[in-house]
Order: C-alpha cells, then structure tokens, then sequence
C-alpha cells in the first residue's frame, strides 16, 4: 500500500497532507516533516534533516535515535556532570543549548565503569528490556534522559540485565553527531 501511495503521491502535482505515526511512511512519502507533540509544533522541515538531526526528545525517539539535551562545550555537549564528546553535524556557539545525538546500535553496555577508547559513559537506570528481532533494546535514564542501546541477547544474558539495574552505557565520540537545540528545523 505504501508503494502505491508513494507513486499516486509523485504523480500529482499538488500539496499533500499526510497523517501517520510511522516513521518509515515519513521517510518514504514525505518531503517535509511537520512533528506535532500534545497539539503544538515542536520541530520542521526537510525529512532527512528532521530525522537525522532531531531538536526534541520526542522526534529523537520517533527516528530511533539517542539524544542527550545539554549546553555546548568545546567539541561536545555537557550534561549534568558530564560532557558527552562527539563530531559537530552543525555549528554550535560555545553554551548555547545543544543536543548530542547517536544511534542505541552504537552504545556498549557495562557492568561496571568502561576502560578504552569511548570516551562517553554515562550511568543509567535499567527502565526495560524490549526484543526486537536479532537484538535486544535495552532502555535507561539518567537525569530524566531516556536512552537506549541495542545489544544481542546473548549480551543481556552474560550482563544478567534486569529492570532497575544499574549500569554504563559508553558510545564512541566517532558515533555521536553533536548540533544546536535552537533554531534550524524548528521554526515555526
């Protein structure tokens, strides 16, 4: 159905609105995104940069992706008592409101604190385990921040993971794209 759509959709020469939940629908159908949360416009603008360099939590979830609000610090984005290291996707004045963003498939899950190269790590609060087909997304809060990591089963098994366990997610500084919470896709 969503291939004859997307055909009916190119055909036309009009303006179309489209309602849906489903971000692969957003990715496939649209050109421009408009993300509405509790009635109100939180975020706009072409797909791929909504998607790929969310401004809210909410949109961040909706593309499977991690984000950790914060201020912006010389190559990352701190946070509480941490600094979350990364690349920077777009400019970002130095303690202007920033996110640092990265995908559940790039965090590692610890026992205990991690030794190594990522120099990301937070402690999180187990919330839930959820399968999703060959792997296990493994949820966490830290500070009222919801995060997740994709991990294998047999990952969860060794880790002996249950909801409310403390533990490390750690993320590679090469995995998290680092951007402004202001301005870009977001107006209005």
């Amino acid at each position: 159905m969503r291939g004859l759509l997307h055909q009916v959709l190119r055909r036309q020469d009009k303006p179309t609105v489209l309602v849906t939940h489903d971000v692969l629908d957003a990715v496939v159908l649209a050109d421009r995104l408009v993300v509405l949360l509790d009635g109100c416009i939180v975020e706009q603008g072409p797909t791929r940069e909504v998607l790929s360099r969310p401004k809210e939590p909410f949109t961040a979830r909706v593309a499977g992706l991690n984000l950790v609000p914060g201020v912006a610090r010389d190559g990352g984005v701190e946070f509480g008592d941490t600094v979350l290291s990364g690349r920077v996707a777009e400019d970002v004045d130095q303690g202007e409101p920033a996110a640092a963003v990265f995908a559940p498939a790039a965090v590692a899950v610890h026992r205990e604190p991690p030794g190594g190269s990522p120099r990301n790590a937070l402690p999180v609060r187990l919330a839930g385990l959820e399968p999703r087909g060959d792997v296990v997304r493994v949820r966490g809060v830290v500070r009222d921040c919801s995060l997740a990591a994709d991990i294998t089963p047999a990952a969860v098994a060794d880790l002996r993971l249950t909801t409310d366990d403390e533990v490390w997610f750690a993320v590679k500084a090469a995995e998290v794209a680092i951007h402004p919470l202001s301005g870009g896709s977001s107006g209005a």
